[in-house]
């Protein structure tokens, strides 16, 4: 399984990207982010730049990734989940469509 881990870009030439990724510089792959500019923060995969997403995105996934560091070092969760503890469950849309035309099985 391969885990997103976000990264701030801090430098970028071509397809070659210097980041920081829980406080340690490292190059990353840019090929599949063209866009991304430097004080963008970027989910990484790898060593490699999948898409840009915004600081609170980011801090989000730090927290669950840290949350869940935590708990397989004998620790708990804390409120690394704290976004998704406070939302009702939703269907996605092709689910909730059939739900609401009466659809309840398959």
């Amino acid at each position: 399984m391969c885990v997103g881990v976000p990264a701030l870009l801090t430098g970028c030439d071509g397809i070659r990207g210097e980041a920081v990724i829980e406080g340690e510089a490292t190059l990353i792959d840019l090929s599949l982010t063209p866009e991304a500019r430097p004080g963008d923060w970027m989910l990484t995969f790898l060593g490699a730049a999948r898409e840009v997403i915004s600081a609170d995105q980011a801090q989000k996934i730090a927290a669950a990734l840290g949350g869940l560091r935590a708990l397989m070092t004998g620790g708990d969760l804390g409120d690394a989940f704290a976004d998704l503890e406070a939302r009702e469950p939703s269907l996605p849309p092709h689910l909730a469509a059939a739900l609401a035309a009466g659809r309840t099985t398959a």
